[in-house]
């Protein structure tokens, strides 16, 4: 609660917050309950406490790192402001894995691309993607670590994308995955899978995303 009144605003940088009388009265908890919320607060920065003035708050809490996961075509060809993509491994030929329910025919074998998307150097997705391997080697190298998955299956010489789906489900981080995204064991993260097929029927690209579940918003207009 305290934290989230300093997310919002309701304490703002630099203003005094109520006692520790005064916040336990409010909340109907004993006045060590508030003390050692406020000591993780001060352990944290956000909060400091000077004798027989108060406690104040020292600084803003950092803006949540919304990631929008975009559910139109024309959004999937964008690129995030301030995003930046390090390309961790690259393969140029192996097979496809197994996807449940996957889209178009599958291809003997695919470019495979490992990459960490962050913004601000704070990481919010890691994906591997996989691109046709006979139509891979037509895009620019410097392409796979500035453009979207969807780009790159747009880009693709020749190539027309006549189908394109993408898939969201809810999972838990392994142990790499929560190394790579800076995220505890176990944290709650948001699968996407994206999918391009092409006018032959051919699946030319998977892109097996994971987004930090505290990070991942999806905004859809009904009406």
């Amino acid at each position: 609660m305290f934290r989230r009144r300093i997310e919002s605003g309701h304490w703002p940088s630099g203003s005094q917050i109520p006692t520790i009388d005064d916040l336990a009265a409010e909340f109907g908890v004993a006045r060590a309950t508030i003390r050692q919320s406020l000591g993780i607060l001060s352990g944290e920065g956000l909060v400091a406490s000077f004798r027989a003035k108060g406690t104040f708050v020292t600084e803003k809490m950092p803006q949540p790192l919304w990631c929008e996961v975009t559910t139109d075509w024309n959004g999937l060809l964008m690129n995030r402001d301030g995003a930046t993509i390090k390309v961790l491994s690259d393969y140029p030929s192996i097979a496809a894995p197994f996807v449940q329910e996957p889209v178009g025919i599958v291809q003997p074998q695919y470019r495979y691309l490992r990459r960490l998307h962050s913004r601000n150097d704070d990481p919010y997705m890691l994906a591997d993607i996989y691109i046709d391997g006979k139509l891979a080697s037509k895009l620019p190298p410097a392409s796979f670590a500035e453009e979207t998955a969807m780009r790159l299956a747009a880009k693709l010489p020749g190539i027309k994308i006549t189908e394109a789906r993408q898939r969201l489900t809810i999972g838990t981080a392994d142990v790499e995955t929560a190394e790579l995204l800076q995220i505890p064991l176990n944290a709650p993260i948001c699968h996407v899978n994206r999918f391009a097929v092409d006018q032959r029927g051919r699946l030319v690209l998977m892109a097996l995303g994971c987004y930090r579940g505290d990070v991942v918003r999806m905004d859809i207009k009904l009406r």
